[in-house]
């Protein structure tokens, strides 16, 4: 039962997708054209919705490895709207034992690594320490 429940609120939080994009009056006054929600009895579900602006998003996820030590919930969705800049976003996302994974051309990416650094990996793979004597 509290598996039940606990699957109800995350499915039920998640289904907020207001806090996506920042809100203007269009966005108030928006219309849900399409709201879903499924969830099952073994910590499956699935939910969707659209609106008439231009928010959709849909998410399904299950219980993996239930009644044994390490079960986790695991979470592939996507979410889609358009930034107050007039550019369409679109975020893809898996959370499971392997944390939070989102993936979108709009996310920021790390710099690339310096050559030197590069250089100075390379040498050290090229060039183990010698073993600790003991």
């Amino acid at each position: 039962m509290k598996l039940i429940l606990l699957t109800l609120l995350v499915a039920f939080a998640v289904a907020d997708v207001s806090h996506i994009v920042r809100s203007n009056s269009n966005d108030r006054e928006a219309k849900i054209l399409k709201q879903e929600l499924d969830v099952g009895l073994e910590g499956q579900y699935q939910w969707s919705i659209e609106t008439d602006n231009g928010i959709a998003a849909h998410e399904h996820g299950q219980l993996n490895n239930a009644g044994s030590e390490n079960a986790a919930q695991s979470a592939q969705g996507q979410a889609q709207w358009t930034a107050p800049d007039g550019q369409v976003i679109s975020l893809a996302y898996k959370a499971d034992e392997n944390g939070y994974q989102p993936e979108g051309s709009h996310l920021p990416t790390p710099p690339p690594i310096p050559e030197a650094i590069v250089r100075a990996l390379e040498y050290i793979r090229a060039h183990p320490p010698p073993p600790e004597k003991k």
